[in-house]
């Protein structure tokens, strides 16, 4: 990062502080709302935040960098809309502050869960996780508390569903920053997050409870508990360790948590029809059908990964196993009985410069399936590159002599290659193990005194 533009990170910083200490100081000394103080400086400070969040050093991940900045900075828009039609008494959008703050909470825990972990490739499954934890959640406090506490809010469930889904997206929030923390090594990034997290947890069930009971006044002083609490989680992005490799299964318990509790509460439902207001089966559903979608991504995930498993095993022109598991096979052979053989194809140089490489890669699979035909049950054949194939043969060294044979004899007549007829021959090095590591380099010096014999097979001696 230049000196430059350092500079102006710090002072980006050290301005949105010190605008929070001056709101902090007006809120304690002017009592009455006013525009100035409770719309204009009090969502400045926010979208500050978010530009603090947004200008984290590159050492971080940048989708924590991104989601945490777009959170705070979501926040702040759904801030100014509700004290814009507080302070005018016009609405810009219906329930647009609500979907604002809604959309806080997912971006917020993803942010979260990368800012507290080692870099890591991203998976689109991460995305699914983060909402089935947030309808999940949503849902058991829906079941919970929601016909309850439609007895004390004003408004329709909607209404009443949202005052009370916030402070529980705070939690689940905290949970999850709580266990993260527990786990890893302590370190002012971590502390930060969790402090900041803590904060706004705070304040935000401080407001439900006023909420719930005297009433709760607008522009209060206790509203900077916001503020404060997103302000510390854009700094900690500024602060470096502390990072750890979370175990998924953390996630995992908690996505898998959350898709009981949604299927609980539909069943549950079912049977009891009405018990539970129809707006607080939404996220029920969602999770449900989120946990499919999550299901079927990781099937393909799976899938996938087995056949890139698959491909790092395997030739992919011949089929065969590839140089790799070649050498685990040899590997895995250790002391017991068994022999290796390599062959180096005679006459191959030729049919790829007088025929192409197209005519070269035909031949090549065509000797390919007559080796496989003459390979015993439990041994290996491979390819090795080239024109170069290896074959491990657990047994006696008799059996190991035999299959040498047999491979020689499958080059004995011509192959119909584009039209023509193409006869190459076979050089083998034959290697008995004796537990040794070098069977491979044996294997290689007998196949080239074939070679240089002219063909055939040449068994390893000392």
């Amino acid at each position: 990062m230049a000196i430059g533009t350092a500079s102006t990170y710090a002072r980006l910083r050290f301005g949105t502080v010190s605008l929070l200490v001056l709101h902090i100081v007006l809120r304690s000394f002017l009592h009455t709302p006013t525009p100035l103080i409770d719309l204009y400086i009090y969502n400045a400070i926010a979208f500050l935040a978010s530009a603090v969040a947004f200008s984290a050093p590159p050492f971080n991940d940048h989708l924590a960098r991104l989601s945490l900045g777009c959170a705070i900075l979501l926040w702040a828009i759904g801030s100014t809309a509700t004290t814009w039609d507080s302070f005018y008494g016009t609405v810009i959008w219906p329930n647009f502050s609500d979907i604002c703050y809604i959309l806080f909470y997912p971006l917020m825990l993803f942010g979260l869960i990368r800012a507290l972990t080692v870099h890591r490739t991203f998976r689109p499954i991460e995305i699914l996780d983060v909402l089935i934890i947030t309808f999940g959640f949503s849902t058991l406090i829906a079941a919970l508390l929601l016909k309850t506490a439609m007895a004390h809010f004003v408004g329709s469930a909607t209404s009443v569903f949202l005052s009370i889904v916030y402070p529980v997206g705070d939690v689940v929030l905290l949970s999850i920053a709580l266990i993260v923390v527990m786990v890893q090594r302590r370190a002012v990034r971590s502390l930060l997050l969790l402090l900041g997290t803590a904060v706004f947890t705070a304040t935000d069930l401080y407001f439900l409870y006023k909420s719930a009971t005297t009433g709760y006044g607008f522009a209060q002083l206790t509203d900077d508990g916001w503020l404060i609490g997103l302000l510390l989680i854009a700094e900690a992005l500024w602060h470096h360790g502390g990072e750890t490799q979370v175990s998924e299964r953390i996630i995992g318990f908690a996505t898998t948590l959350a898709t009981i509790f949604s299927g609980a509460t539909l069943a549950y439902s079912a049977l009891k029809p009405g018990t539970i207001p129809s707006t607080g089966l939404v996220p029920a559903i969602a999770t449900i059908a989120l946990s499919i979608a999550r299901l079927v991504f990781a099937l393909r995930e799976a899938r996938s990964a087995s056949t890139n498993f698959e491909l790092a095993r395997i030739d992919e022109l011949t089929g065969l196993a590839n140089r790799r598991t070649f050498i685990a096979h040899i590997s895995a052979l250790g002391t017991n009985p068994g022999t290796i053989l390599l062959l180096d194809l005679d006459g191959f140089k030729a049919v790829n410069d007088n025929l192409g490489h197209e005519a070269g890669d035909q031949l090549l699979r065509q000797i390919s399936l007559r080796f496989s035909r003459v390979i015993p049950s439990g041994a290996l054949l491979a390819r090795l590159g080239g024109d170069e194939f290896g074959v491990v043969i657990p047994g006696s060294s008799h059996l190991g002599h035999e299959v040498a044979l047999a491979l020689t004899s499958t080059t004995s007549y011509p192959f119909d290659v584009a039209g023509e007829q193409i006869s190459v021959g076979v050089s083998i090095g034959r290697v008995i193990n004796d537990g040794d590591s070098d069977l491979l380099q044996r294997a290689d010096s007998a196949m080239y005194e074939a070679k240089r014999s002219g063909g055939g097979m040449v068994l390893w001696t000392p």
